[in-house]
């Protein structure tokens, strides 16, 4: 059987107030679809609800079935090691609370204060990401905020 377009339908059905309503109950359903399929934004808060006041920018944010991660870093004394742990910890704490992984990352930018933390930065991060581990990009900023001696953000999927 051949399938006929939606405005065949429409021309079929006439241009009477009759036919603009079959019409129409024809298209409908197909328009409903497609509001269904295309991706909403939604932003994930830390603790289920957004602040009274609107913040710089949103810490975690899904589009679909993608995770989008704002930069996290480590406000504490400390060395590159417990600076570059502490960060995967939130990460990985902030994919899991949206419903991901550190598996499901897709990309991964690293930050580092000191390009010559890159080979410690390293050893804390590898074996955190499972079998397959995200692409990556590191570079050595001219300033990382706070005293974080790492910002690491995340693209991932749900």
């Amino acid at each position: 059987m051949k399938k006929t377009s939606n405005r065949r339908n429409f021309l079929n059905a006439g241009v009477t107030a009759g036919g603009i309503a079959a019409a129409a109950a024809v298209a409908a359903p197909e328009a409903e679809a497609k509001a269904k399929d295309t991706p909403k934004k939604r932003v994930i808060y830390k603790d289920g609800k957004p602040p009274e006041k609107t913040p710089m920018f949103s810490s975690t944010v899904a589009y679909g079935n993608l995770l989008f991660i704002a930069g996290v870093g480590a406000h504490f004394p400390g060395d590159i090691k417990a600076h570059t742990k502490h960060v995967l910890d939130q990460i990985e704490k902030q994919l899991t609370d949206a419903g991901s992984s550190m598996e499901k990352c897709l990309k991964c930018n690293v930050y580092l204060a000191n390009g010559k933390d890159f080979a410690e930065m390293n050893e804390v991060f590898l074996g955190r990401w499972g079998k397959e581990p995200p692409v990556r990009t590191t570079i050595a900023a001219a300033w990382v905020p706070g005293d974080s001696l790492v910002e690491i953000d995340v693209i991932a999927y749900i």
